[in-house]
């Protein structure tokens, strides 16, 4: 772990919440591995033999990785391997469970997340969460997109529309709600909601989105309108789903991680991981013989 230089709290307050003015058109590329950013891409998320514990149990044990930059990074593995565990812990939701521990480093933008100075609002606000169930607030569609920006103090009701329209745009919901703000979210659809809690983190202008089973408990329509959505973020945002489907990770992820056990099997490219994977257990699970 890195010693700070200096006494100042280390947070993650070097930006102000910024709006893309450029507008998201919702197409999908002709080959998403065409799509491919060019760029040289650096690790956003790093993770050096990281640990956790619930209690005495292992959550996840020695997972060392790194997340890349405005990539897709799918995580895989059969039920109770630590995927979602893993997921949590790059903004610290575990910490809302009680007697959990961690050994090892996390960090996000080069900064250890378990630093006892690090401010976890900030962190949270850029990395934000899509959970396995849409969970819109009981509030309108309006309410539920600007409350992000309402707790970061933005009160001016011109700027909250900018932001509200330009979420429910880069959510591809925008054309779907326009007329109907002030209408109840829970009168939405469970894709639509799902959307709209997209939209809710995108509000707050994260640079890593993470996405825990974002699709389970939607139709196969709902779904792939998501699946789409992640293929347009994914040009702007660092993503980080959980999935059980692996041709869902196979469509819209550029690396896949496989977790069994809580342990970190193989992590490579999703196309060698589908294909010519170097671990005999990944090679197993990919073609169904366990899981």
């Amino acid at each position: 772990m890195t010693t700070p230089t200096t006494n100042r709290e280390p947070t993650y307050a070097s930006h102000e919440p910024h709006f893309h003015t450029r507008r998201i058109a919702l197409s999908l590329p002709p080959d998403i591995n065409s799509d491919i950013i060019t760029k040289p891409q650096e690790a956003i998320v790093t993770s050096r033999n990281f640990t956790l514990y619930y209690g005495k149990k292992t959550g996840v044990k020695m997972i060392t990785m790194d997340i890349m930059s405005n990539t897709v990074t799918a995580i895989i593995g059969p039920s109770g391997c630590g995927k979602s565990t893993f997921l949590r812990s790059i903004n610290r939701m575990n910490d809302l469970i009680p007697g959990v521990r961690t050994e090892g480093l996390l960090s996000v933008e080069g900064q250890d997340i378990h630093d006892p100075r690090i401010n976890l609002v900030q962190l949270r606000r850029i990395v934000g969460m899509v959970f396995q169930r849409p969970n819109p607030f009981p509030k309108s569609i309006y309410d539920n997109v600007a409350y992000g920006p309402r707790l970061q103090g933005i009160r001016n009701r011109v700027q909250l529309d900018e932001i509200v329209e330009q979420s429910l745009e880069s959510a591809a919901l925008w054309n779907e709600v326009r007329d109907n703000l002030k209408k109840s979210a829970l009168s939405l659809s469970g894709g639509q909601q799902q959307r709209l809690c997209i939209a809710r983190a995108l509000a707050t202008a994260p640079k890593i989105l993470l996405m825990d089973e974002p699709c389970s408990a939607l139709d196969p329509i709902a779904t792939g309108k998501i699946e789409e959505l992640i293929r347009v973020l994914r040009k702007t945002y660092t993503i980080c789903i959980v999935t059980h489907s692996m041709q869902q990770a196979a469509r819209i992820s550029d690396r896949t991680a496989f977790f069994c056990l809580g342990k970190l099997i193989e992590y490579d490219s999703t196309n060698r991981i589908f294909t010519t994977p170097t671990q005999k257990q990944t090679e197993d699970y990919v073609t169904g013989r366990f899981g």
